[in-house]
């Protein structure tokens, strides 16, 4: 019985291997394009990326049997399961950027503001996304030269760009029409377009039963149904998932030394849902079953070794809108604070100048706080904030140092439990004695306010970490005052360095605010139910399910950028 079984085993595999050998060997010819030969003795590698999934609900998710065959993998120990530390800000930008060039250096979120230019970054757009992946490739090599990217914001250098938003616009998009192929290819194979299309209509049904189920229990008023409801997740979770997944299979065919596809459907679920709702569930359901079709095509298919990886860019934790806990957004509680209505294109403000006598005005309050035994701001902090207002204010800032009818352009970049503050009445990053001098009130009501767990910012050479209890100095040395501000966290150590490193990036916020992490949810500057960018819970612990005899290690890492040293050490040589 034994030798029986393994004999169909065999012949079902053969068979297989022939029915994808016609299959994707009449795509490979139409092409018209595949590897040097010689490379082909090289060992190659597949990337699948699951964005947004954390190791915390991966794990959730294998118990609850959502993801069968990537638990096969495990249980099998076709694949080692680890988790990683991805750095700070937990972003797709950053994560990205470390995994495929190595360098995430000054980037601080999903959206920033340039201070220099007024422009505001938001990681969403071709032209930003491509201005940013030349800065951080400088002198670098891709991970994916030679290879294919495909739905992910940078390209890696890869010789094929498909859905990739650093490549969106660029001739090579398509090379020479050749990314254009895969789409038709994909559409005259009728079995996964007849797929794609239940699929869709499945997804709008459900729409539709959902909106009229709401309909009933709130009435027409409170319940809204659009045609483009449903649409973007079947563009999400349907079309771009089934088109990605033909394409890389259809490279494992054609021999490509380096195939990148990241699925970003799970993620913009979670956001809305949940990180571990039905409906995020559902959508790592078919992931799985993509997974299964690469990695049964990467067996079955032998003429070139392919090494299987799969992993998350970041983590995600529940979170609890700051609007929704407060009745009021973080851009509402600044002006409050501040006195200004916040532009972030700039306007006038209420003063055309600081004369001496508001100057001697704030000396003498700024020393009047000092002497109080309970002070609003850390005693550090006022006393460097009259330090430079007697040693600079009138023989700088009155000399233009800073712009003062700029006083109420305050840009504000939000990015999940992330948001950085900036002043534009100066255009250097402005130390946090700055900003006490400029808006008195605001780092007092900040550092008290029960929803912000950390304000950031520099001091010199100094980063300056401050929470409702302490205050942590980062220079040439640690100085602690008080309770450190990081310690409800689980690292606080790991956590102090990613947060003064992101502050010495040139484009961070003169203000870095952390949601505050109460053991369970992190407050979120946006308005999502499971969210990323900051610190707390599961948001900078991704995945990554490795081979074992790679040679890979998945301990220790400490930022994305170590995994992509990992990589070029094993498979550099094909480049």
């Amino acid at each position: 019985m034994t030798w029986l079984h393994r004999w169909l085993v065999d012949l079902f595999n053969a068979l297989a291997a022939a029915y994808y050998r016609r299959k994707y060997g009449a795509a490979a010819r139409q092409l018209g394009r595949s590897p040097h030969e010689g490379e082909r003795e090289r060992r190659a590698f597949v990337i699948i990326e699951i964005d947004g999934l954390a190791y915390e609900y991966l794990r959730k998710a294998l118990r609850a049997g959502a993801m069968p065959y990537l638990a096969r993998l495990l249980l099998n120990r076709n694949l080692r399961l680890a988790r990683w530390h991805c750095g700070l800000p937990s972003t797709t930008p950053a994560s990205q950027a470390g995994i495929l060039y190595g360098n995430n250096w000054d980037i601080p979120g999903f959206r920033w503001y340039d201070k220099a230019t007024g422009e505001s970054i938001m990681c969403k757009m071709p032209g930003v996304v491509r201005a940013i992946q030349e800065r951080i490739a400088a002198g670098r090599a891709g991970l994916l030269r030679g290879g294919s990217s495909y739905t992910n914001m940078f390209d890696g250098d890869a010789r094929l760009s498909l859905f990739t938003l650093s490549a969106l616009g660029r001739h090579r998009v398509f090379e020479n029409v050749r990314g254009l192929g895969f789409l038709i290819l994909f559409g005259l194979g009728p079995v996964r377009l007849i797929r794609v299309l239940g699929l869709s209509l499945w997804a709008w049904l459900l729409y539709v039963v959902k909106r009229f189920v709401a309909w009933i229990r709130s009435g027409p008023r409170r319940s809204k149904f659009t045609f483009w409801g449903p649409m973007l997740e079947i563009w999400n979770n349907i079309i771009f998932r089934e088109v990605t997944t033909f394409s890389v299979m259809l490279d494992i065919y054609r021999g490509m030394p380096a195939i990148y596809a990241a699925y970003t459907g799970y993620d913009e679920i979670a956001h809305h849902f949940g990180a571990d709702s039905r409906e995020a569930l559902r959508a790592l359901r078919g992931i799985d079953k993509q997974i299964r079709q690469i990695d049964r095509i990467r067996q079955l298919y032998t003429q070139r070794q392919y090494d299987l990886y799969i992993l998350s860019d970041h983590g995600m934790t529940a979170s609890l809108p700051f609007h929704w806990a407060y009745g009021q957004t973080l851009e509402q509680f600044l002006a409050e604070h501040t006195g200004q209505e916040i532009e972030s294109s700039g306007g006038p403000g209420d003063s055309e100048g600081l004369p001496e006598a508001r100057a001697q005005f704030l000396l003498d309050e700024i020393r009047g706080l000092e002497e109080r035994p309970h002070r609003p701001l850390p005693a550090h902090l006022l006393r460097a904030t009259r330090e430079r207002l007697e040693a600079r204010l009138l023989a700088e800032a009155l000399d233009g140092e800073w712009d003062l009818s700029r006083r109420s352009s305050i840009a504000v970049r939000n990015s999940g439990s992330l948001s950085h503050v900036y002043f534009d009445v100066a255009s250097h990053p402005m130390d946090l004695s700055e900003v006490a001098l400029l808006y008195p009130s605001l780092l007092g009501a900040l550092i008290a306010h029960e929803g912000i767990g950390l304000v950031a910012g520099r001091d010199g050479e100094e980063v300056v970490l401050a929470g409702r209890h302490g205050t942590l100095r980062i220079g040439s040395e640690l100085r602690l005052d008080g309770k450190n501000p990081l310690d409800g966290l689980s690292e606080p150590a790991w956590a102090a360095a990613q947060v003064a490193r992101v502050a010495r990036f040139p484009h961070a916020g003169d203000l870095i605010l952390l949601g505050a992490w109460d053991g369970e949810r992190v407050i979120s500057f946006e308005e999502q139910v499971a969210s990323h960018g900051g610190l707390g819970g599961s948001q900078t612990w991704p995945f990554l399910a490795y081979p074992p005899g790679a040679g890979f290690g998945g301990r220790g890492i400490e930022n994305s950028e170590e995994v992509y040293t990992r990589l070029l050490r094993i498979y550099g040589d094909y480049q």
